[in-house]
């Protein structure tokens, strides 16, 4: 089992909002379209088509940014969460509010550099920054590891 307190801000969203849009296919295309662009603009001293790909690389990016910050004003992201990890599942408290995820409903756990991320749906996901587990970082892995079956999770040491 393990107990956390965790502060979300806004460097914790935009990791995340970066690992979701760019494992997606339209980050993955929006990407690999953009950086085409720029190297056949390049190749072609079109550079009008090289600015054209520079935005679209550097939209995905600067978007997300902007609504991470945003995002983290809200005021669910003011006051720390507390995250309890057991056989059962994750429960989520802040103040006298409560929720409760099962393993089963997992859909998939990954890491980033910066957080561990337990998807709840293919959207929505709990975040756990790894500066903010300390010690229990190896707990927490093996809680997640234990739980979940192995296809789903994709956590790099």
């Amino acid at each position: 089992m393990g107990e956390l307190d965790v502060k979300i801000g806004s460097k914790e969203l935009y990791d995340y909002m970066l690992m979701h849009s760019y494992n997606s296919p339209v980050g993955i295309l929006g990407s690999g379209l953009g950086g085409v662009i720029v190297v056949m603009g390049a190749m072609r001293q079109q550079w009008s088509f090289v600015i054209f790909g520079l935005i679209l690389l550097i939209y995905t990016p600067v978007t997300l940014y902007t609504r991470s910050k945003r995002q983290a004003a809200a005021e669910v992201f003011q006051k720390p969460l507390h995250y309890v990890l057991d056989e059962q599942g994750l429960t989520i408290s802040q103040d006298e509010v409560s929720t409760r995820l099962e393993w089963d409903a997992m859909v998939k756990a990954v890491s980033t550099n910066k957080s561990i991320i337990l998807y709840t749906s293919t959207v929505n996901a709990t975040i756990i920054p790894k500066a903010q587990m300390g010690d229990l970082y190896g707990a927490v892995i093996e809680i997640i590891s234990t739980h979940m079956p192995p296809k789903k999770v994709k956590i790099r040491a």
